[in-house]
């Protein structure tokens, strides 16, 4: 309701855009402005963070329809951190994300916002490809859920385009 957000905070903090994901209030369609108003939230927070926040990242850069940019974020979790206290960010040798002790909710953020790239089901349709990263070219995916029960049994893209 208010502007509140200080435009040079850099917390790792970005519940204020829970209406963008994993709610359905704020979309490219329905609230163009209110679309643009979280892209420059996001930004102004900067890409850096550890833990659960960079698995929202990814999912919330995928819901703003930039799949490069949500790719970036993957890179950065799945980057292995060699600091054992983990306020660097990135993957410890075991796998978990890094963010004192460790929060696995970082790597199944990641995975949620992986299926968010690939697919939305949250503007009263299903959107295939939506933030589909210039690195991923062609590719399959299998088994993917959406919202209304829908599956996506099988999808293929070459060059960028659904097969």
């Amino acid at each position: 309701m208010h502007d509140w957000d200080h435009p040079n905070d850099r917390h790792r903090h970005v519940s204020h855009l829970w209406g963008l994901y994993p709610g359905r209030q704020i979309s490219h369609w329905a609230t163009p402005v209110l679309f643009d108003a979280a892209r420059t939230s996001l930004l102004a927070r900067g890409d850096h963070s550890t833990g659960w926040s960079m698995g929202w990242k990814v999912y919330l850069w995928a819901r703003l329809l930039d799949g490069n940019h949500a790719y970036k974020l993957i890179t950065e979790q799945i980057r292995p951190t060699k600091e054992e206290k983990g306020q660097d960010g990135g993957t410890y040798p075991n796998l978990f994300d890094a963010h004192p002790p460790f929060q696995i909710d970082g790597n199944f953020g990641c995975t949620a916002g992986i299926a968010e790239m690939l697919v939305q089901s949250h503007a009263g349709a299903v959107h295939l490809l939506p933030a589909l990263p210039e690195v991923w070219p062609d590719g399959s995916v299998k088994g993917l859920r959406c919202r209304g029960g829908f599956v996506i049994e099988e999808m293929t893209w070459k060059a960028g385009k659904l097969q």
